[in-house]
């Protein structure tokens, strides 16, 4: 079923290879369970570069486009959502994590994704049976560069509401010394104990923020 549904909603031909994950998780307090489906999409990508006779600048950019996609299943309605593009390096398919950050009831969903020699977190929550944005910060960037950053994540009880609050501490990373691809290459992150932002979430603006100095 889930296959028919991206298949039609993103005209996929019988002829194309592309990857399909079905992560399964309570994402909406209710008593059903919920999944999100993630597609990726770089044989596409890879083809469109062939038929517009620019391979060679469309991996300079590592085909950064709309080639990976979530969906989301609600179970209590047992509907499909349309797709929700992710603009990003198809070459690395989406990361996908659930935390209880909004609810003690129900998780959210942590999603990371490249873009060249960077990494980002979304963070969404479903609400009226629609994932939506709340949150969004690099996991490391300037992979393969003198100047790099990287982020650690974690989540604590607030006094000002359910919704935990979102620390970030600062990380490092080296880039290994034989030779590696920046676009695609995992580094590991090493935290360190030196909180950099503390963020918040404001029910007025639906999202999170972060007080200033």
């Amino acid at each position: 079923r889930a296959k028919r549904h991206i298949e039609s909603s993103l005209g996929i031909s019988s002829t194309e290879k592309y990857t399909l994950e079905i992560y399964r998780e309570n994402l909406d307090g209710d008593d059903k369970e919920d999944a999100i489906i993630t597609v990726n999409r770089l044989q596409f990508a890879i083809d469109e570069a062939i038929q517009n006779g620019n391979v060679a600048k469309r991996a300079e950019l590592a085909y950064m486009g709309n080639y990976n996609y979530i969906f989301f299943f609600d179970g209590g309605l047992n509907k499909i959502s349309p797709p929700i593009a992710l603009p990003s390096t198809p070459q690395k398919p989406l990361k996908i994590a659930f935390e209880h950050i909004s609810s003690a009831e129900y998780k959210d969903i942590l999603i990371d994704f490249r873009i060249r020699n960077s990494s980002f977190k979304d963070i969404y929550t479903v609400s009226n049976h629609t994932p939506r944005r709340i949150f969004q910060w690099k996991n490391f960037d300037g992979l393969g560069s003198t100047s790099k950053e990287a982020y650690v994540f974690e989540f604590e009880p607030s006094s000002r509401g359910p919704q935990k609050e979102i620390l970030i501490y600062g990380a490092t990373f080296t880039d290994p010394k034989d030779n590696f691809d920046p676009l695609t290459y995992e580094p590991i992150l090493k935290p360190s104990t030196l909180l950099e932002q503390r963020f918040f979430y404001l029910p007025q603006e639906g999202k999170y923020a972060t007080e200033k100095n």
